[in-house]
């Protein structure tokens, strides 16, 4: 059975389900606070730039923001925790304050998840699955943050160096599995769970593509799921081969935005984008077309 809502920290969002009011999926935005990500590093690195940022993405129809102090991206090196904090720590805050939307915190630290929950923050997203740092699922049943889990074959240093699996999608719903049940034993409930298979994070183009293509085969796992396919390599090497040149950001925008409504027609509940007015529109004109 679908989940119908996500339970966050105060509030809970209404997700997409196949006769209901809400058809498509929500729409998380992406706020880079970094000099170094791999799509938009450094444009939005300060506190003013990156809160003005936020609230475009909101005027745009973002449904989440998600904030993020560290880069992720393949060989990137991890950022001191009071770097991190001072990057993150207002912007959550002031995104809390006055965006009237759930913030959402992208890290791996616990330390860093505290702060922002202080702030207002509403949902701790970790790519290490809550596994990264031994605080972190505590942290998450103390505080009753959402919480979302994703996939990563080893560590932003080393995840794109040769990554191999027996079976792409089988393999990642079994650790998803685990995770889930992980996050349940620990004591956080079933309703405030999310689980993300983690696009680009120690996979090949080719696995990319398989998970893309069989996003829906997580569904069974009972909770919402969420996918990061933004402007990821796949989707530029596919538009390559398609155009027969490199494509243009705004090109690597339309083809994250054609991948959603793939996603959302296999019922996947939350999309984590950069161009969220773009993504958005296309979703809705999707639902209504499928209507």
């Amino acid at each position: 059975m679908l989940p119908t809502h996500w339970q966050l920290r105060t509030r809970s969002l209404a997700l997409p389900q196949p006769r209901g009011a809400l058809r498509r999926p929500l729409v998380m935005g992406i706020v880079n606070v970094t000099p170094d990500s791999f799509s938009d590093g450094g444009r939005h690195a300060g506190v003013e730039a990156a809160v003005a940022h936020g609230l475009q993405l909101v005027a745009d129809g973002a449904d989440i923001l998600d904030v993020g102090g560290e880069s992720t991206r393949p060989y990137s090196a991890p950022v001191p925790l009071d770097e991190e904090l001072r990057r993150v720590s207002a912007v959550v805050r002031q995104l809390a304050e006055r965006s009237g939307v759930p913030v959402s915190i992208d890290t791996s630290k616990a330390a860093v998840a505290i702060e922002a929950i202080a702030g207002g923050a509403e949902i701790i997203n970790d790519v290490t699955g809550l596994a990264g740092d031994p605080d972190m699922l505590r942290v998450a049943v103390t505080s009753g943050t959402g919480v979302c889990a994703m996939h990563m074959q080893g560590t932003p240093q080393t995840m794109q160096v040769e990554p191999r699996y027996d079976n792409v999608v089988a393999d990642i719903h079994r650790y998803l599995a685990a995770r889930r049940d992980a996050l349940l034993q620990a004591g956080i409930p079933r309703e405030k769970i999310c689980l993300d298979p983690g696009i680009g994070f120690g996979k090949t183009h080719a696995h990319n593509r398989e998970l893309m293509a069989q996003a829906g085969r997580f569904l069974d796992l009972g909770v919402p799921i969420l996918v990061g396919h933004s402007r990821k390599g796949f989707i530029g090497k596919a538009l390559e081969a398609a155009l027969g040149r490199s494509a243009t950001r705004d090109e690597l925008d339309a083809g994250t935005a054609g991948a959603a409504c793939g996603l959302a027609g296999q019922g996947i509940q939350i999309v984590r984008v950069h161009a969220v007015g773009l993504v958005r529109a296309a979703l809705e004109l999707f639902a209504t077309m499928q209507r």
